[in-house]
């Protein structure tokens, strides 16, 4: 058994600090400003891992931290392991920032592993894809952020010992870099992908997800778009014979699972001698790259880059066998919505299409938002005018949310086509 952290830590007694301080004072030297001072400890922070905010698959709180609560339970994209996800709510940073480090402090029994990653938010409901802590460098987002957020994997041995992560703290680098204005996620490129046919109705997806009969979702071979249970901040539009659906990401796979192949080569975890668009399996499959294997060693017996869940495949494109299918990664936010709407008045972002349900968020004046569609629900009145449809929004931490058509500028849409499945 040993215990890790991703990034060591020093930390200075009281007594010795005051020396330096009296010190520097003596020596005609400034000390850092209390504003300073405090700006500092509020880059800084603690995730309260027992908070009842964050999302969980499969998670057990414990005294001493989280870990695997069902050691039985194992998910198809990951190999070998028991498997749970812990996503923390979002964190506004108060300003914008683009570099951090992310210190994890775990007990790693043999046999098992923590996946620690970040992705932020600059706008609500657009992300970055998310970022990998793989070491104690610290960890620079493609563009700067407000909102942070940090997701646990735990993998353990399955039906036996699990990882327990006791604290995960997160700082926010003291050099920043200048903000470059590079976009969140794929700047919405198709590819002409193979899609197989994902099944596997009643297991687990890798974020927490229960597959049901004709769901609808897809895979994609890495971590990096994996939306969260229920989310739909990563979507892909697909197309089949003059049939298209836009789904959401739930699940990692085919193949491989670092294989981000809709990103530009210099920015790909792995495999960055393939053109963008190219997945690995389908290079391997077809040209006999890296020898035919995928990651794992495992022959590609086929050059899939998707897999499509039994809705989306039979009921959303018809599909009837494996085939080739166009993919669009959405643009701007990796998923964040095909369209755009804009509130005329503040109102309550709720967590279905009717007043009785919870607030999850707001929308203010003025301000412009992603959209995804919208549904028939409760019928609601402002100025004189009664109007029954509400406008689906995908949510900073997570998930979505609805907002009534009324309090949106156009039609009683907001201008939004496209009626939720």
């Amino acid at each position: 058994m040993r215990v890790v952290s991703v990034r060591a830590k020093w930390r200075t007694p009281l007594w010795a600090t005051q020396v330096l301080c009296l010190l520097l004072v003596l020596m005609g030297l400034a000390v850092p400003p209390a504003a300073a001072q405090g700006q500092e400890r509020k880059d800084s922070w603690r995730i309260d891992l027992a908070g009842p905010e964050a999302e969980r698959g499969n998670v057990a709180s414990r005294p001493d931290g989280i870990t695997v609560e069902n050691s039985r339970a194992r998910t198809p994209s990951i190999r070998g392991a028991s498997h749970a996800v812990y996503t923390s709510p979002g964190r506004s940073l108060g300003r914008q920032l683009t570099v951090f480090t992310v210190l994890t402090e775990a007990e790693l029994p043999t046999g098992t592993e923590v996946q620690t990653e970040i992705r932020g938010s600059n706008h609500p409901g657009t992300w970055t894809q998310w970022r990998t802590i793989d070491g104690a460098g610290a960890v620079r987002l493609p563009q700067a952020v407000s909102l942070l957020q940090v997701r646990l994997t735990l993998l353990g041995v399955p039906g036996g010992a699990s990882p327990t992560v006791h604290a995960v703290t997160v700082a926010a680098a003291a050099e920043q870099p200048p903000q470059n204005g590079m976009s969140a996620a794929a700047s919405g490129p198709t590819y002409r992908l193979f899609a197989t046919r994902e099944g596997l109705t009643g297991q687990t997806t890798a974020n927490g997800h229960v597959i049901q009969p004709r769901d609808h979702f897809v895979a994609l071979p890495s971590r990096r778009m994996l939306a969260v249970n229920g989310g739909h901040e990563y979507q892909v539009r697909l197309c089949y014979q003059g049939r298209c659906e836009t789904a959401p990401v739930w699940d990692v796979g085919p193949w491989n699972t670092r294989d981000d192949y809709w990103n530009p080569p210099a920015q790909r975890e792995m495999w960055r001698d393939l053109p963008q668009g190219t997945p690995e399996a389908q290079a391997a499959y077809l040209n006999g790259y890296n020898g035919g294997l995928d990651e794992f060693g495992r022959r590609a017996a086929n050059p899939a880059g998707i897999d499509v869940a039994d809705g989306t495949f039979w009921d959303g494109l018809g599909m009837t066998d494996n085939g080739w299918v166009d993919v669009t990664f959405m643009p701007d936010s990796g998923g964040g919505g095909s369209a755009t709407v804009t509130a005329w008045a503040e109102a309550n972002v709720r967590s279905c299409a009717s007043t009785s349900c919870e607030a999850k968020s707001k929308v203010y004046p003025g301000e412009s938002y992603p959209a995804e569609c919208w549904v028939v629900g409760q019928s609601v009145t402002a100025e004189g005018v009664t109007n029954d449809k509400w406008v689906r929004l995908p949510l900073n931490a997570g998930g979505v949310g609805y907002v009534s058509g009324i309090y949106l500028k156009g039609d009683e849409t907001g201008g939004v086509t496209t009626r939720c499945p």
